[in-house]
């Protein structure tokens, strides 16, 4: 299984290189979908969890105050460069890396989809993900409690179905749609939910 993961974790990370050589200057400072980042400070978050081991992440954890935004920013500054293309470069060297947080390796496809998202999307960038990558994400983010980033007190009570795979989660109201726009509703992303339909999308949409 692990290595199955980690196929999908590197395909992703080398086509968001593929997708981000084309863009230039002042495009890196778009705002991405994650409030108070731009593409290149999501970029820089991304090399920074690709290059966090399990010891590594608790004592940074430690040095921020158990602050988890604190440890994030402190990993956006340290992995941003000097210039984009520098943190392009370093997300080039680090596509194949197996190092990783305390945490499933599905999260490690959560994280690359859903961030890939919150960079594409602003730059008008488009991508067809394997449908194994975006049923693996789900799955882990909706069963994964909310104090560990996950989403499973938000959906509890609802059913997520999957227009575009053989996926159906959950007991309640129906919530259809494409694979990807559960994925980035589920995470709290809203430009998703426009793509959705259903008589428990009102409490997808309810603001955690």
């Amino acid at each position: 299984m692990a290595n199955a993961v980690w196929t999908l974790v590197h395909a992703e990370r080398a086509a968001l290189v593929e997708d981000l050589t084309a863009v230039e200057g002042a495009r890196w400072e778009t705002p991405s979908l994650c409030d108070g980042w731009t593409v290149h400070d999501v970029v820089a978050h991304l090399v920074d969890t690709a290059r966090t081991t399990r010891l590594g992440f608790v004592a940074g954890l430690v040095r921020a105050r158990f602050d988890f935004d604190r440890l994030n920013a402190r990993g956006v500054a340290r992995e941003r460069g000097a210039t984009p293309q520098e943190a392009l470069e370093r997300l080039r060297r680090v596509v194949t890396r197996t190092s990783t947080p305390p945490a499933p390796l599905n999260s490690r496809l959560a994280e690359e989809v859903v961030h890939g998202e919150d960079i594409r999307r602003p730059l008008g960038l488009t991508r067809a993900y394997p449908r194994e990558a975006l049923v693996r994400a789900l799955e882990y983010q909706t069963s994964t409690p909310a104090s560990f980033g996950g989403a499973k007190e938000l959906v509890t009570g609802i059913r997520l179905t999957a227009t575009d795979a053989d996926l159906s989660l959950g007991d309640g109201p129906e919530v259809t749609g494409p694979a990807l726009a559960l994925l980035l509703g589920v995470h709290g992303r809203r430009v998703a939910l426009d793509e959705l339909t259903g008589p428990g999308l009102a409490a997808l949409a309810t603001p955690a």
